[in-house]
C-alpha cells in the first residue's frame, strides 16, 4: 500500500513541530528514501521532542524571530535542501525569501506572519487579512527560482485539488462534454459552463476527547494558537460576479487581484449556512483561509470591465463541539485567549472529520466531494495523527514529493499544480472519499417565525448563506 516515491540526498529542515509537524515526520520517512540524520527540526518549544527522539531526528527548541531566523536556519540549508514550514508565528514571506537566496525548496500549510501579526490592534484590519499576506508572498514569484509551494495542507491545499475533481465529476454526471482542462482559463471556463455560483469548503469535525473542555480552557483538534489567530482575523471570502447584495460590513481591496472582500468583524464571529453529507445543514464559522482568495482568483474570467465570471468561495467550518464552546467563551472574553489551552490528539476517543468542497448552482443543484476520516482510521493509517491532522499531513508530503520532482517552478499555489498526482497520493489517507448530490439550498426550511432579508429569486446569494 505504501511505497518510497523517490530518494533524496539533501537535508529536510522542519520549522515547527506541533500536531502537523509530528504527523508529517513519519510520512516523510515512509515515502521518501531519506535517513533520519538528514532531517533537522527547529521549533519554538519542547513539544514533540519525544516524537523526534522516537525517529532519531535532530531537535532544536529555539523560537524563530525576525532577529535570529537567518543565523539559525542558514547553517542548515544549502542548495537543493528542503524547508518544510509547519509553524505558527514565523513569517512565510521571510522563509521563502531566504530559501530563494540559498537555493532551497519550500512548502507551508498557510501564509503566516511573524508573531502577533494576526491580532496586533495597531495594524489596520485590511493589513491583517490573508489577502494582504498572499499578495506579499506572490510578490516573490520569479522565474528560475526553487519551487516554493504556498498553502499546501488540507485547506488550503487539498481542497483546491478536490474542486478540480468535483468539477470533472459534475461535468460527467450532467452530460457536459469536457476533457480535463489544461490551464487556468480552461478550469474557469468549465466552472462557468457548469454555472458554479458558490463554493464552500464545508467541514464538520465530530471528534470528541476525554476529558471534555472545562471553563477557562480552549480545546482544539489541530492548533489552538493557529485557530485563534485566524479566527481573530477579519472574515474573508472570494466575491462572485453574480453577487448583488454587498454586505454592510464588507470592504473591498484597492490593489492586487481584487478577487476577494473582507468583513469588518472576526471570522470566528461570522457564521454561514452550509451542508455536509453526514451532518446535513449546519452553521459554520466563516474563517479566513487562503483558498477563499486563490480559488476565486484562479476561476475568474476577466474582460476589460472586470470579471464576467467568478464564483463566491469561502470556508464554512464547524469544528469539534468543545472547540465551538471554546470559541464562544473566547468571544465573551473579547478575543483574549483563555489561560489554559489544550491540543487534543491522543485524548480523542471517537469522531470523524468530514472535510470537502460544496459546489452549488450547477444543473444538479449542490454537490459535496471530500474526505470522511475517523479517528480510528487515522490511527491505523499513520502514527502521531488524528483525523484532522492526517488530512493536512498527507497533502504536505504529497507537495514535498511534487516539488522534488519539479524543483524549479518558483512560488506556486495549489491551483497551479496538476491535481491528479496529488489526489492519487493522498487518497489512501483520506478514509472514505465521498461525492454526494443534494437539493439543499440556504433557503431550505427557513423558519417563518422571523422576518428575514432574503433573496428568494437567487438562492446562491451570499446574503442567503450568512447567519444574521
Amino acid at each position: 500500500m505504501f511505497r518510497k516515491e523517490l530518494a533524496f540526498a539533501g537535508r529536510i529542515v522542519m520549522v515547527g513541530f506541533g500536531s502537523i509537524g509530528q504527523g508529517t515526520l513519519p510520512l516523510l520517512l515512509r515515502h521518501i528514501d531519506i535517513r533520519p540524520d538528514q532531517i533537522v527540526i527547529v521549533t519554538g518549544d519542547e513539544n514533540g521532542r519525544q516524537v523526534a527522539a522516537e525517529y532519531g531526528v535532530e531537535f532544536h527548541a529555539t523560537p524563530l524571530t525576525p532577529a535570529n531566523y537567518r543565523s539559525l536556519l542558514q547553517p542548515c540549508l544549502s542548495r537543493g535542501d528542503f524547508l518544510v514550514n509547519c509553524s505558527n508565528d514565523v513569517s512565510s514571506v521571510a522563509l521563502v525569501a531566504l530559501c530563494q537566496e540559498l537555493g532551497a525548496l519550500y512548502i507551508d500549510t498557510c501564509i503566516e506572519p511573524w508573531a502577533g501579526g494576526y491580532t496586533d490592534a495597531s495594524v489596520k484590519p485590511d493589513a491583517r487579512t490573508n489577502y494582504a499576506l498572499r499578495e506579499a508572498a506572490m510578490a516573490l514569484k520569479r522565474p528560475d527560482t526553487p519551487t516554493a509551494i504556498l498553502t499546501h495542507g488540507a485547506n488550503p491545499g487539498m481542497v483546491s485539488h478536490l474542486v478540480k475533481a468535483a468539477l470533472l465529476n459534475i461535468a460527467r454526471d450532467t452530460g457536459q462534454p469536457a476533457g480535463t482542462p489544461k490551464d487556468r482559463a480552461g478550469w474557469a471556463q468549465l466552472a462557468r459552463d457548469l454555472n458554479i455560483r458558490t463554493i464552500h469548503i464545508a467541514e464538520r469535525d465530530t471528534q470528541v476527547a476525554e476529558p471534555r473542555k472545562v471553563p477557562g480552557e480552549f480545546v482544539n483538534t489541530w492548533s489552538v494558537e493557529g485557530f485563534v489567530g485566524e479566527g481573530c482575523q477579519p472574515a474573508e471570502l472570494g466575491w462572485g460576479s453574480h453577487e448583488r447584495h454587498f454586505p454592510a460590513d464588507g470592504r473591498r481591496h484597492a490593489a492586487g487581484c481584487k478577487a476577494a472582500i473582507w468583513l469588518n468583524r472576526p471570522g470566528a464571529a461570522t457564521r454561514v449556512r452550509t451542508w455536509t453529507p453526514l451532518a446535513g445543514p449546519i452553521h459554520g464559522f466563516l474563517i479566513t483561509h487562503s483558498e477563499s482568495i486563490s480559488l476565486a482568483d484562479y476561476l475568474t474570467l476577466d474582460d476589460n470591465g472586470g470579471p464576467h465570471y467568478r464564483p463566491t468561495v469561502h470556508y464554512a467550518y464547524h469544528p469539534s463541539d468543545d472547540t465551538v464552546q471554546s470559541v464562544h467563551e473566547l468571544a465573551g472574553r473579547n478575543w483574549k485567549m483563555q489561560a489554559q489551552h489544550r491540543l487534543v490528539k491522543d485524548e480523542i476517543v471517537s469522531g470523524v472529520d468530514e472535510l470537502g468542497v460544496l459546489l452549488m448552482g450547477h444543473p444538479k443543484g449542490t454537490y459535496w466531494y471530500g474526505s470522511r476520516l475517523s479517528i480510528q482510521q487515522a490511527r491505523t493509517l499513520c502514527p502521531h495523527n488524528s483525523a484532522t491532522s492526517l488530512q493536512v499531513t498527507a497533502p504536505v508530503v504529497a507537495g514535498v514529493i511534487w516539488a522534488l520532482k519539479n524543483p524549479d517552478r518558483g512560488v506556486i499555489e495549489p491551483e497551479e499544480i496538476d491535481h491528479e498526482p496529488i489526489l492519487d497520493f493522498i487518497r489512501p489517507y483520506l478514509g472514505e472519499v465521498v461525492g454526494a448530490y443534494t437539493d439543499w439550498t440556504p433557503l431550505a426550511d427557513r423558519s417563518r417565525l422571523f422576518e428575514e432579508d432574503l433573496d428568494h429569486d437567487d438562492p446562491w446569494q451570499f446574503l442567503n448563506f450568512r447567519v444574521a
